[in-house]
């Protein structure tokens, strides 16, 4: 078995950047869907036939990123919920996801993460591990990869299994410390979250301000699965 991944997209700013980290996640054997949340419900019902086309027409032309033949097979989730990272939890919890992928918040400078409200909301007492792609990353093309990949915690949690499962799956390596060639920082919760939880403590908070890399939190002593061969991106 290998992580569950939903890629949160909406087609706006650096929403690309997301879909890249889903991909190269992907190749590391995960199974990827993409996930867009609509806010609200439209009484008529004409209207809300064009309002869930126009939201599945969305969520193809992300999936027409990943390029063939993965495009065609990819899941595809619309959600309505007043919020969007209720509206994502509840379909994590409901798929059985184990991460949800965000892209950095609009106006970051290129290669640096920025946490949007959003992914900043599911950070908070979460239980589904937080992905974040650094702003630009779909620009690096097939220059884009997950090999050095550096566990960053208290060696309680489950950063560095999962460090090491992945760095299994794509050939890659378990690097002491970060670096300007770290593809991936993957960051246990704080010590005093309770298991299954996601907590960061501030230092990993200011680590992850000034990071040059995707991020990868995890819950309280949990550890992702990765596998060497890959899997179908979709059930």
């Amino acid at each position: 078995m290998s992580a569950k991944i939903i890629v949160s997209y909406d087609g706006t700013a650096n929403e690309d950047d997301a879909i890249a980290l889903g991909r190269l996640f992907a190749g590391a054997g995960a199974e990827v869907s993409l996930a867009y949340v609509r806010h609200t419900h439209e009484p008529d019902r004409n209207r809300e036939t064009l309002a869930q086309h126009e939201a599945q027409e969305l969520l193809r032309r992300g999936a027409a990123l990943f390029g063939a033949p993965e495009a065609e097979s990819l899941a595809r989730h619309v959600v309505t919920d007043r919020s969007t990272p209720q509206g994502l939890r509840a379909l994590a919890e409901r798929e059985g996801a184990d991460v949800i992928v965000f892209c950095s918040d609009s106006h970051t400078a290129k290669g640096h993460i920025a946490v949007g409200n959003s992914a900043q909301r599911l950070l908070e007492g979460g239980h589904t591990a937080i992905a974040i792609a650094p702003a630009g990353l779909a620009r690096e093309g097939e220059r884009a990869r997950l090999r050095r990949i550096v566990a960053v915690g208290d060696g309680n949690g489950g950063a560095r299994a999962t460090a090491e499962a992945l760095a299994g799956a794509l050939d890659g390596t378990v690097e002491p410390v970060a670096g300007e060639d770290t593809d991936l920082l993957v960051f246990d919760s704080r010590a005093g979250a309770a298991p299954g939880e996601i907590w960061l403590s501030s230092s990993a908070v200011h680590l992850m301000e000034v990071a040059r890399s995707s991020v990868l939190v995890v819950p309280r002593g949990a550890t992702l699965p990765f596998a060497r061969t890959p899997a179908p991106l979709s059930a």
